[in-house]
C-alpha cells in the first residue's frame, strides 16, 4: 500500500503537532504518523505549559499561528504571571493544565485541520533517494505501508530506542506502559547523519485522596486578564490551587540509603540528563550541605485524583521512592499510582541542521523536538512550527518550491526566542538536554511575551500560515497602542491636577507642566493607578474594544522601558550587518592557516552561514573573526 503526500510528520508529540498544523494551513497535503491516536500531544512529564522563557515561546508559536496557546487556555487550571516583581523583559506566563483535556482538545484541532491526515502506525525506515544529492522521499512504517512525501519532519521524542529504568530494573519502551521505536534511528543514521543518548526523568504520581493537605501551603492562581493566546477565549476550566512543601533529613538519609541501586550512579545509565530539571538523587549528591528540597504537588486535571510531585524527579528503586515520600509529614499515607521512572533515548546532532531545520546531509528531512537535544514542550512546540513551516515551502506550499534561500523561513536571535533556540542548537550543538531560559538571549527586552505579535504575525501572516483574522486582530492592536500612545507623548499635566498623587507616592512633585509619557516612565506610576487621576486617559485606556488590559500593558511597557528598547534595537542592528556577510562555501577553512586549530575544525564541521553564526561558534575567537573580516577584504 503507497500513501502519497507533501508533507510527512512522524511523531505525533508538542513538536510533531505544531509541525503538522503548520504545514497542513499552509496548503500542503500532510499526513500526521503517530503510534497513539489517542495520546496525541501527551505531557509525558508535568502537565504545565510554559515558565521562564518557555512562557515567551508559547506566545511566540500562537503568535504565527500555532496552537498551543490556544489548547493550553482552553485547558488551563491554574495560570501565573512568574518573574513579575522583575523588569517585562522576563515575565513569563505559566498554565497547570488538565492533562486528558487537552489531549483532546488538540485531537480536535487536528480533526478540524483541512489537508491533514492522520495515520496511526509506527515508522520503521527512512525511504532515501540517493541519485545525486541525498534527498529524503518517505518512510515505510511496521505494516509495510509505504508513505511517499516531497519533505519528511521527524519528531519522535523519547521513543527512538528508548528505555526506561527503575531502580536496576530496565524495560524498552518510549514513555511507560508504551513500546520502543526500534530500527527507525539505525535507516537514518545509515544515510550518515550522527546519533547520540540522553536521558530524563519524572516523578512519582500521587493519589490526592491520600494526602494530608493541611499540613501543606496552598499556591494560587491569577485570575486577571494574562493568558497565552492573543486570539482564544478567556481561561474556562474550574481554576485549582498547587501546593508546596519540602524534603527533610529522613528523606534524604532514605534516598542515600539506595543510591547503590540508583542507575544514575551505579553505571547503568551512561547518558547525560538535563542540569537544570535534575532528579531528587542527583540534587542529594550535587547538594550534600542542603538539608531540605521544595517540592510543589500539582494537579493533573479537574476530574481525577492524580497529582504531579514537581522537585521529586527519581529512577531510584519503587520501594526507595514510596519510603522516601513517605517521611514528608503531608505524605506520610500517600498511595502512588505508577513511580518516577527515568529514560534513555536516541537524539541526532543539531550542528547537521540548517536554521530551517532540514538536515545539511539528506535534502527535505526536518527535525524537531527531542530528537534534536531539547527538552520541554515549549522548546518541541517551537521547533515544530518552525520545520512545519519550512517542510511545507520546500513541498512547494505558499509559493516555495525548495530551491532558493527565498523558500526558507528563519528567524534571527533579535527577533523570537525560537530564533535562539534554533541558533543555539545548529551553532553549538548540544551536550545535554537543551532548555531555554531569559539569560540565552542578548536581546530578551526586545523578546518580551506581550509583543510576540508585533514582532512575528505579520510574517507568519505573508507566508500563509497566520489568518486573516489573526492578521486583523494584530492591527487593531497596534492602532490602538500606537493611539494611546501618540496620547501620552502630546498631553501634558500641570502641577496642581498631579502633585499631591506623586507627593503621596513618595516621588518629586513637579514644577512645570509634563507629558503624561514622561510620568509614566517613573517606576512608582503606571497607567492603573494615573488614569484614576486623570479621567482623560482612563478614557483613552478604555477605548479599545477588546482586550483593553492587554493592549494598556503593551503601551504602557512601550513607554516605560522606551529608552532600553531603542537602546537594544541599536545593539540588533549593529549585530545584523554580521548577519548579513555571507561566508557559507567561500573558504576552504582547513587550509586557513592563521586560524587556530580548534577554529578550523569547528567551522570545517559546522558550516556557518554568515559571519555573525561563525562568531557564537564555541572555539571561534574575535581574533579568528578578524582573520576571516581581513580574508573577505581581499
Amino acid at each position: 500500500m503507497i500513501l502519497k503526500y507533501d508533507v510527512l510528520v512522524i511523531g505525533g508529540g508538542h513538536a510533531g503537532c505544531e509541525a503538522a498544523t503548520a504545514a497542513a494551513n499552509m496548503g500542503a497535503r500532510t499526513c500526521l504518523v503517530t503510534m497513539d491516536m489517542n495520546k496525541i500531544a501527551q505531557m509525558s512529564c508535568n502537565p504545565a505549559v510554559g515558565g521562564i522563557a518557555k512562557g515567551q515561546i508559547v506566545r511566540e508559536i500562537d503568535a504565527l499561528g500555532g496552537y498551543m496557546g490556544l489548547v493550553t487556555d482552553a485547558t488551563a487550571i491554574q495560570f501565573r504571571m512568574l518573574n513579575r516583581s522583575k523588569g517585562p523583559a522576563v515575565w513569563s506566563p505559566r498554565a497547570q493544565c488538565d492533562r486528558e483535556k487537552f489531549i483532546w482538545e488538540w485531537r480536535r484541532v487536528l480533526d478540524q485541520t483541512d489537508n491533514l491526515d492522520i495515520w496511526q502506525d509506527q515508522a520503521e525506515e527512512l525511504l532515501v533517494e540517493s541519485a545525486g544529492e541525498k534527498r529524503v522521499i518517505g518512510v515505510k512504517t511496521i505494516w509495510g505501508v509505504e508513505l511517499e512525501a516531497k519533505s519528511v519532519v521527524i519528531t519522535a521524542g523519547t521513543f527512538l530506542n528508548g528505555l526506561l529504568h527503575v531502580g536496576r530494573k530496565q524495560i524498552p519502551g518510549g514513555r511507560i506502559a508504551e513500546p520502543t521505536v526500534r530500527n527507525f534511528t539505525e535507516s537514518i543514521t545509515a544515510q550518515g547523519i550522527t546519533t547520540s543518548r540522553m536521558k530524563t526523568g519524572t516523578p512519582v504520581r500521587i493519589d490526592k485522596k491520600s494526602v494530608h493537605f493541611e499540613d501543606l501551603e496552598i499556591q494560587e492562581g491569577e485570575s486577571d486578564y494574562h493568558q497565552f493566546s492573543y486570539m482564544g477565549p478567556h481561561r474556562v476550566l474550574k481554576q485549582l490551587p498547587c501546593w508546596t512543601c519540602y524534603t527533610n533529613k529522613a528523606v534524604h538519609d532514605t534516598l542515600r540509603g539506595g543510591l547503590a541501586d540508583s542507575p544514575l550512579f551505579n553505571g547503568q545509565i551512561q547518558s547525560t540528563g538535563p542540569r537544570y530539571c535534575p532528579s531528587i538523587e542527583t540534587k542529594l549528591v550535587t547538594f550534600p550541605d542542603k538539608d531540605q528540597h521544595p517540592l510543589f504537588l500539582e494537579p493533573e486535571g479537574t476530574d481525577t485524583n492524580e497529582m504531579y510531585l514537581n522537585g521529586f524527579s527519581s529512577s531510584m528503586p519503587i520501594d526507595v521512592q514510596l519510603n522516601a515520600i513517605h517521611h514528608i509529614p503531608a505524605l506520610r499515607d500517600a498511595k502512588i499510582y505508577r513511580p518516577g521512572y527515568a529514560i534513555e533515548y536516541d537524539y541526532f546532532d543539531p550542528t547537521q541542521l540548517n536554521h530551517t531545520l532540514e538536515s545539511k546531509v539528506v535534502g527535505g528531512l526536518f527535525f524537531a523536538g527531542q530528537v534534536n537535544g531539547t527538552t520541554g514542550y515549549e522548546e518541541a512546540g517551537g521547533q515544530g512550527t518552525v520545520a512545519g513551516i519550512n517542510a511545507a515551502l520546500y513541498a512547494g506550499a505558499a509559493g516555495g518550491d525548495g530551491t532558493t534561500a527565498d523558500a526558507s523561513f528563519v528567524m534571527k536571535r533579535d527577533e523570537s526566542y525560537i530564533g535562539v533556540l534554533i541558533d543555539d542548537l545548529v551553532t553549538k550543538g548540544v551536550d545535554e538536554p537543551y532548555r531555554m531560559f531569559t539569560s540565552r538571549a542578548e536581546f530578551r527586552i526586545l523578546l518580551r511575551q506581550d509583543d510576540a505579535d508585533a514582532r512575528l504575525t505579520e510574517r507568519a501572516y505573508q507566508i500563509g500560515l497566520a489568518s486573516r483574522q489573526r492578521y486583523d486582530w494584530w492591527l487593531e492592536k497596534k492602532e490602538r497602542i500606537d493611539q494611546i500612545i501618540e496620547f501620552c507623548e502630546q498631553t501634558s499635566v500641570k502641577p496642581r491636577i498631579i502633585n499631591g498623587f506623586l507627593e503621596s507616592l513618595g516621588t518629586a512633585p513637579l514644577h512645570g507642566s509634563v507629558k503624561i509619557a514622561d510620568l509614566i516612565a517613573r517606576p512608582q506610576i503606571s497607567f492603573q493607578n494615573l488614569s484614576e487621576q486623570l479621567p482623560l486617559l482612563k478614557e483613552v485606556l478604555l477605548a479599545s474594544p477588546n482586550r483593553t488590559e492587554e493592549i494598556a500593558e503593551a503601551a504602557e511597557i512601550k513607554l516605560k522601558y522606551k529608552g532600553y528598547i531603542e537602546r537594544e534595537r541599536l545593539f540588533a542592528e549593529k549585530m545584523h550587518r554580521l548577519e548579513d556577510i555571507k561566508i557559507k562555501g567561500r573558504f576552504d577553512y582547513a587550509s586557513v592557516h592563521d586560524l587556530s586549530t580548534e577554529c578550523r575544525q569547528k567551522l570545517e564541521r559546522i558550516q556557518p552561514e554568515t559571519l555573525a553564526q561563525a562568531s557564537r561558534i564555541p572555539g571561534v575567537s574575535p581574533s579568528d573573526i578578524n582573520v576571516l573580516l581581513v580574508l573577505l577584504k581581499r
